[in-house]
């Protein structure tokens, strides 16, 4: 898209009211549309999906979206045509799209690395003063961190594979990655990260200047934060004598504070709390230990602090 095409799709976007239209929504496609639409459904919001069709119906109205590659999500969100999306960070940071971030869903996390065999390097690093060769899809972030590196740099667009491209097309790549293991399978040693990404959830900023817009994108974004917070806890459930219930409630990392209600025959006090998910091994076994019973854990499904 050129930019002048780019810029009339902007002014276009500023200029259309939001209010009585839907909320156009870009959807992922590949491999993070199956953590966004377990996300989406979790909030309550089905994605219903034809055979070949790019253009799934939500069960929640006042949205219309469209399936689209991420990277075509930033592209169609900076242009304007989509008032929000998925799309990783590694994406925005590369495409350099004005953008806003709306939630960080913390799915599909991955690192942008330098790596290179290790034969190339000096004493774990990069050598200093010479001129490399780099393979990467991330041309932009590549050239805005190579400023700061003391070595000359010279960029290879790949097109997917850049692991294979060192030693004889690259002596270096920058690439993201979840394990390493792919980079550690054909000999290469991460020399620095370059950025932290994961799936999050975008918008144009002109989609947020009406305020009818605003509200209905601010409703998702509550909607999907009540899933995640839902998955980094569970209810605790418990039972404790009145002699024992401060020295169980004092260790009960709960959201604000627990729930508290008088057994039958005044003869104690049912707690619940929402506690954080790694927190519960230890806790439960402490909780135990300080006179607490009847212990009885459940899986939230949304909670809206």
């Amino acid at each position: 898209m050129n930019g002048t095409v780019l810029e009339d799709r902007r002014a276009e976007a500023r200029m259309e009211p939001s209010a009585g239209r839907a909320i156009r929504i870009g959807l992922p496609k590949g491999h993070m549309q199956g953590g966004v639409f377990a996300l989406l459904a979790d909030a309550g919001i089905d994605v219903r999906v034809g055979s070949r069709n790019y253009r799934p119906v939500l069960s929640w109205p006042g949205f219309e979206a469209k399936l689209l590659k991420p990277q075509n999500v930033v592209k169609m969100l900076h242009a304007g045509s989509r008032d929000v999306g998925f799309a990783g960070a590694d994406w925005v940071a590369e495409l350099g799209a004005d953008l806003v971030e709306l939630l960080d869903t913390g799915l599909d996390p991955v690192r942008v690395v330098a790596a290179a065999p290790e034969a190339l390097l000096d004493g774990g690093s990069l050598p200093a003063g010479r001129r490399l060769v780099v393979a990467t899809e991330y041309v932009r972030v590549v050239e805005r961190w190579s400023r700061d590196q003391p070595f000359e740099t010279v960029v290879v667009r790949s097109y997917g594979a850049t692991e294979v491209f060192p030693p004889e097309d690259a002596d270096l790549i920058v690439d993201n990655t979840a394990t390493g293991a792919t980079l550690h399978g054909n000999g290469l040693v991460v020399t620095d990260t370059l950025m932290l990404s994961s799936t999050r959830l975008y918008a144009n900023p002109a989609a947020l200047d009406d305020s009818g817009g605003r509200a209905r994108i601010d409703d998702l974004v509550l909607l999907l934060q009540s899933v995640l917070e839902a998955r980094r806890r569970v209810m605790l459930e418990l039972n404790v004598s009145q002699e024992d219930f401060e020295r169980v409630v004092s260790i009960l990392p709960c959201m604000r504070e627990p729930t508290v209600s008088r057994l039958h025959g005044e003869s104690g006090y049912a707690v619940r709390a929402a506690v954080p998910r790694t927190a519960l091994p230890a806790l439960l076994l402490e909780v135990k230990a300080r006179g607490g019973t009847d212990l009885v854990v459940s899986e939230p499904q949304q909670i809206v602090p």
